[in-house]
């Protein structure tokens, strides 16, 4: 708590103000003293509420820098397919022994990918998986008969995005110790794949407020017109 207390005193920039997001990301970066390299994350609220069905936002996007994050992909698959995940660096492969692992407790894996043939199997695990948002989805390419690119995609940089109850959109976006060119292009993929994904209900303002901050560090609001500009 002292340590914490000291780095807080320590933090340069004003909180309150709305920075242009250039400014944003150097006050973020600068402000990311821990002794390990902390994570980057953004929130974005937005206007929609998600009770409604016509209101939901949920995609996939491909960080142009990449996260920065050893991601574990685990595969539901069999046979051809299930040689072809591992070929692409899949982790952890299985068909029914995998899903009764994972109904037995295991979790050491940061993304679920499936094959449309095994999804009678992956239903059993929807209420172990579904509410830690890994249960594979079509719409997001975890349900895909292109296993080996679905892999390839999740540890280049692909990340899953959902607003929750809210109305926000949190994301990880990359380590204080990418340049800030790289948070740049990452901070405005993730927009841009959210303007893409505005759903039919969302009237008014749809991106209501940005902020950006570090795992230690202190929170920074993004004037959301200097993403596009």
């Amino acid at each position: 708590m002292v340590k914490q207390i000291k780095r807080a005193k320590a933090w340069t920039g004003d909180r309150d103000a709305t920075h242009a997001v250039e400014a944003a990301v150097k006050l973020v970066k600068a402000n990311a003293t821990a002794k390990f390299d902390e994570s980057i994350e953004i929130a974005i609220n937005l206007g929609v509420d998600p009770r409604h069905a016509d209101q939901q936002v949920r995609g996939v996007v491909s960080l142009p820098s990449g996260t920065g994050r050893d991601v574990r992909v685990a595969v539901i698959a069999k046979d051809a397919k299930a040689d072809e995940a591992r070929a692409a660096g899949a982790e952890i492969v299985g068909a029914e022994d995998l899903v009764e692992r994972i109904q037995g407790g295991f979790m050491e894996f940061d993304r679920v990918i499936a094959t449309p043939d095994m999804m009678a199997l992956v239903g059993r695990l929807g209420k172990v998986l579904g509410p830690r948002g890994l249960m594979p989805n079509p719409r997001v390419g975890t349900v895909t008969p292109n296993v080996g690119q679905a892999v390839k995609d999740a540890k280049g940089g692909a990340i899953e995005f959902r607003v929750e109850k809210a109305g926000i959109v949190h994301a990880g976006i990359g380590k204080a110790s990418f340049t800030e060119a790289a948070l740049l292009a990452n901070v405005r993929a993730i927009v841009d794949a959210l303007q893409k994904a505005k759903p039919t209900g969302a009237k008014g303002v749809y991106v209501k407020r940005i902020s950006l901050s570090s795992t230690m560090g202190p929170g920074f609001k993004v004037d959301t017109g200097s993403i596009s500009a």
